[in-house]
């Protein structure tokens, strides 16, 4: 499907939002740094985005869609495997998402943050008031569950095939497995890509030991 004009310059104008937060920062970003990176006046940025929050809230929303994306692929790519197979691909396609794309990460964490702190986005009285306009924010509570079902699916599949342990709850062993990477996911985003690593420790291994000892416990339930 040909995108229309105005779609083309509002995917132009969350380009630049992207190279900007990223170079300076949601907090220290100005809407005309981000005019002026997209090529355009502030005039013109304002009638595409209303606000910083509604182009921050955009860019959650990209952030999450490519995620999804990527969850069908590794689901398509594996249907035919146990699926237990299925279930380490996912967690090993989340770690690799953030860790190729750190704004994304960050957006996508500070956004779980504020779904946590407003009762899953139903108290919206903390909050902004563009943040309460932002088609984005509205958006994105239709598709933000979608990686956690993703994987419940998956888990529920392998219990079914017997690679993973019958014992599990596939709801509470995804909340778990999210978390369990969580701690990860802050570190790399934390240290952008020109940064020693966390006490000197390569990501891979992280990676490595964290995806082992999520096997271990899915296939023992323990």
């Amino acid at each position: 499907m040909l995108q229309t004009k105005r779609q083309i310059k509002e995917s132009n104008i969350i380009e630049a939002a992207e190279r900007i937060f990223s170079k300076l920062g949601y907090k220290n970003a100005k809407m005309d740094d981000i005019a002026a990176e997209a090529g355009i006046t502030k005039v013109t940025l304002y009638s595409y985005m209303h606000s910083k929050e509604n182009l921050y809230m955009s860019i959650t929303y990209k952030a999450l869609q490519l995620l999804n994306d990527e969850y069908y692929l590794t689901i398509d790519k594996y249907k035919t495997e146990p699926g237990i197979e299925c279930v380490l691909a996912l967690t090993h396609t989340f770690m690799d998402f953030c860790e190729s794309n750190y704004l994304y990460s960050e957006v996508l964490l500070e956004y779980f943050s504020i779904i946590r702190s407003t009762s899953r986005g139903e108290d919206n009285t903390k909050l902004t008031e563009a943040m309460k306009d932002s088609i984005s924010y509205m958006k994105l509570q239709d598709i933000h569950n979608l990686p956690f079902k993703l994987t419940i699916q998956e888990i529920e599949r392998g219990i079914a095939d017997g690679s993973i342990h019958s014992s599990l709850d596939p709801g509470i062993q995804t909340i778990i497995g999210w978390a369990s990477i969580i701690g990860y996911v802050k570190v790399i985003s934390a240290s952008g890509r020109n940064t020693t690593p966390f006490l000197k420790i390569d990501p891979e291994i992280i990676k490595t030991h964290q995806i082992k000892s999520a096997r271990r416990i899915l296939e023992k339930g323990v």
